[in-house]
């Protein structure tokens, strides 16, 4: 009888490894020793992606990645067009805003939607403390957030005073020993908050780039950086936070990811209920002034789950 080769099991001359960094279908993937192979998958239908424990067989100065090990959990977005993988094997998703632009509230949420979906514990940090009145007003806006259990940490990236130092070193402790995705829109610090932490995050940027054969200022690259923690804590910068699609959660599947509606899923009158119109809802029951939650949050709620019935409709 012939039987299917187990994908994982050891081949002749085979390597483990850690892919730190993708680019189209080139990846880097990183040895126990910290030394770096580019690689490219075996196959069409294989995509491997930063955090990912790969086995791989040298071919000359490259190497063939033959299979993805299995995976702690993976973030990814999905909308009416494609399906876009982040990053796997993560212990958090740092979300960075910033006073500075107006950060869109549904955008946050739809990123926290997605990484507590995947098993990923969420962390926001909100930027440029220094810059008021903007700071006191997103950091209100951020007050349901902080009221339903999420952790806000304030942030000055700009500046060496003694507050701002007390920021970086806050997060810091957070990022101590975890495996970190760094996700935000453009102009909120990303890249100040990289080069910050990661002081030879330039450097390395470059021998990535060497390696993968790309530019120096490629944006669409998703990147793993080494904290000096000694702790085995690391940074994985990753592009698309731009739009972010829910289609992968099933609409009747969404408030129990929301955690200020989660803890009343289950307690409404009738079992199917959607928390829109139907009488009973313990949730629209919950709705402030009557109980915690924020009015804004019910509405974004409802149209989330209008645009993930309609993804279902034939």
């Amino acid at each position: 009888m012939n039987r299917r080769r187990d994908a994982t099991a050891p081949l002749p001359g085979a390597h483990d490894g850690l892919v730190v960094a993708t680019y189209g279908r080139h990846l880097l993937v990183e040895a126990d020793d910290r030394t770096r192979t580019r690689c490219h998958p075996r196959g069409k239908r294989q995509e491997a992606v930063v955090g990912d424990r790969v086995r791989w067989t040298p071919s000359g100065d490259e190497g063939v990645v033959d299979a993805v090990l299995p995976r702690r959990n993976v973030l990814f977005r999905q909308d009416a067009l494609r399906t876009k993988v982040f990053a796997a094997n993560l212990d958090q998703v740092l979300v960075l805003l910033a006073a500075e632009p107006t950060f869109a509230e549904p955008q946050l949420a739809r990123a926290l939607i997605a990484a507590r979906q995947a098993g990923i514990e969420p962390l926001i940090a909100l930027n440029k403390r220094d810059v008021q009145p903007a700071f006191a007003e997103a950091w209100a806006r951020l007050a349901p957030y902080r009221a339903m259990g999420e952790t806000v940490l304030p942030l000055q990236l700009q500046g060496d005073d003694a507050s701002a130092d007390a920021d970086l070193a806050a997060l810091t402790e957070r990022l101590r020993g975890r495996v970190t995705l760094v996700m935000g829109a453009s102009g909120v610090g990303k890249s100040t908050l990289v080069n910050r932490l990661v002081p030879h995050a330039q450097a390395d940027t470059q021998a990535i780039s060497r390696a993968l054969g790309t530019g120096r200022h490629t944006t669409t690259r998703t990147s793993w950086y080494w904290l000096d923690d000694g702790h085995g804590g690391a940074l994985i910068d990753s592009p698309g936070f731009h739009e972010f699609g829910l289609h992968h959660i099933a609409p009747e599947a969404l408030a129990r990811w929301m955690p200020d509606l989660a803890p009343y899923v289950g307690q409404c009158r009738f079992h199917n209920c959607t928390h829109r119109r139907e009488p009973g809802c313990a949730i629209q029951a919950a709705i402030a002034p009557h109980g915690p939650i924020a009015p804004h949050r019910w509405r974004m709620y409802q149209d989330l789950y209008e645009e993930l019935a309609a993804a279902r409709t034939p």
